[in-house]
């Protein structure tokens, strides 16, 4: 089997290691914070000092990595990816990133002659466990078919969408339409609280036709319970709108909900609430409203 490093250990990261480590594939593993690292390393990964060196014992090296200058510098930078790369070496980089910086990435790797797929995912902590995330890809069709029983065992949806770059781009729509489903969802709610009715069963009716939707499912519960523990935070939430809006303004594509809901959660920044998960939004819109939703 295919030796696998991965790199980033977070809250997606480490189930995602962990999967490719109970299928059998040998495991080396970096982490900026140590104990990640050691947690693997007791279930049978061998761990490593920095990128060069999880890319000189891999074939293919993962990262899951919180934003753009992380992943440039992880694969480009002193002791990076780069400086450990050889002809036959795939970086697969499962991060979401301006897909610009990606194409430069997998440039970059392709003078040392290795490949670089762009293949950032969607799915939250519960499908990075379970290994149920749906997965964007770009770079060649080649790599893609042979890397595609790894990605099998952290993913149930994957889609190949092109060349380098494609599948961060792909990334980016993904967050515009579950920012913009969000929003409905906590706009929802507080209209039917002001109104007087019962939210679980607003949810279960509206669940039951066209507004159904996994954000309604997944955070609208969360919402009536005043759970505002992250699945996915608000600070990278607000990192990867600034993402979407910069590649919309590259293109000269308006965005104009996406643009509101980055200003609405910029509420919960400035109260210094970056850390809750996105559900928190509802905070904003009670605040508009002169409401607080909770369950009967």
């Amino acid at each position: 089997m295919q030796r696998i490093g991965f790199i980033g250990l977070g809250i997606m990261g480490k189930p995602m290691a962990r999967n490719l480590l109970r299928a059998g594939y040998p495991l080396v593993v970096h982490n900026r914070s140590r104990g990640a690292v050691d947690s693997l390393a007791a279930e049978g990964a061998q761990a490593a000092s920095n990128p060069r060196e999880v890319a000189e014992g891999s074939d293919v090296v993962i990262t899951m990595l919180p934003d753009t200058p992380d992943v440039q510098s992880v694969a480009l930078g002193a002791d990076g990816i780069l400086s450990g790369a050889r002809p036959g070496l795939t970086h697969i980089d499962m991060s979401t990133i301006l897909p610009q910086a990606g194409r430069e990435v997998a440039a970059a790797l392709a003078e040392r002659g290795a490949e670089m797929l762009d293949a950032p995912v969607s799915g939250g902590p519960q499908g990075a466990a379970e290994g149920t995330l749906s997965i964007m890809v770009g770079g060649s069709r080649a790599t893609f078919e042979t890397c595609r029983p790894i990605l099998e065992v952290m993913g149930r949806t994957i889609v190949y969408m092109g060349d380098h770059g494609a599948g961060h781009t792909a990334k980016l729509c993904n967050q515009v339409a579950c920012v913009l489903n969000l929003l409905g969802v906590c706009e929802m709610l507080v209209l039917g609280g002001k109104a007087g009715l019962d939210l679980n069963r607003v949810i279960e009716a509206v669940g039951a036709g066209l507004g159904s939707s996994a954000i309604r499912t997944n955070h609208g519960p969360k919402m009536l319970a005043r759970d505002f523990s992250p699945g996915f935070f608000v600070r990278l939430q607000q990192k990867d709108l600034r993402l979407a809006l910069a590649t919309a303004e590259e293109l000269g594509v308006p965005l104009a909900g996406t643009a509101l809901v980055q200003q609405l959660l910029r509420t919960l920044e400035a109260e210094g609430k970056g850390e809750q998960g996105t559900q928190a939004l509802v905070r904003v819109i009670e605040r508009l409203a002169g409401c607080e939703v909770k369950a009967e």
